[in-house]
C-alpha cells in the first residue's frame, strides 16, 4: 500500500483551514449579538473637565415594553489625581421633565493598592462602568430622551480625564 500523496495533505489541510475560518467568522458574529441601542463618546478637550460643561446626550426609544442597560464610558490618565470620581445624571423625557436624577461615587482605582480597574494601555485606562440605578430600566412610553451628565468634584476643572460617554443596551 502506498502511502498518501502529497496533495491529498493539503486538500485536506485547505478544507480544515476552510473549516476553522467559518468557525471563526460564526464565533464572532455570535459575539457580536450585543443589543447596543445608541452609545456616543465626548473627548475632553486638554483632558480638563471643568464644572460647568454638561455632556449632553439624545437618544429614541421605539419600544417602551423593553428594558434597558445604561454604561458610562469613561478614559482616563494614570495620573488622575483622586481614585474616585463624583458625577451627576439627569434622565429627560422630551417635555424636559426630569424622570429620574443621581448623584453618583464612581471608583476608579482600587482603594488598598491604588490599582486602577479598567483595562490600559500606557498611561490611559478604559472603564464601562454599569449604572446600578438604570439597570433594567424601562422607559414609562416611547420618544426622545436626553441623558445630561456632569462631573461634581470640588477640583475645577478636574484634571486627567480624557473622554466621557454613554452606552444604552437594550437588554436581550
Amino acid at each position: 500500500m502506498n502511502p498518501p500523496s502529497m496533495n491529498y495533505y493539503l486538500k485536506s489541510n485547505n478544507t480544515a483551514i476552510y473549516h476553522l475560518c467559518l468557525l471563526c467568522l460564526f464565533a464572532a458574529l455570535a459575539a457580536c449579538t450585543e443589543a447596543r441601542h445608541y452609545e456616543k463618546n465626548y473627548d475632553i478637550v486638554d483632558t480638563k473637565w471643568a464644572a460647568d460643561s454638561l455632556y449632553v446626550f439624545e437618544f429614541e426609544i421605539k419600544d417602551a415594553t423593553a428594558k434597558y442597560d445604561f454604561f458610562y464610558n469613561l478614559r482616563n490618565d494614570l495620573l488622575y489625581p483622586y481614585q474616585n470620581i463624583y458625577v451627576a445624571f439627569y434622565l429627560e423625557n422630551a417635555q424636559k421633565e426630569v424622570i429620574d436624577q443621581e448623584l453618583q461615587n464612581i471608583t476608579l482605582f482600587d482603594p488598598k493598592t491604588g490599582k486602577p480597574f479598567g483595562s490600559g494601555f500606557g498611561d490611559t485606562y478604559s472603564h464601562q462602568l454599569p449604572i446600578p440605578k438604570l439597570t433594567n430600566f424601562k422607559f414609562p412610553k416611547a420618544g426622545k430622551y436626553t441623558y445630561r451628565l456632569e462631573q461634581r468634584m470640588r477640583e475645577d476643572p478636574l484634571p486627567k480625564i480624557r473622554s466621557v460617554g454613554l452606552k444604552i443596551v437594550k437588554v436581550p
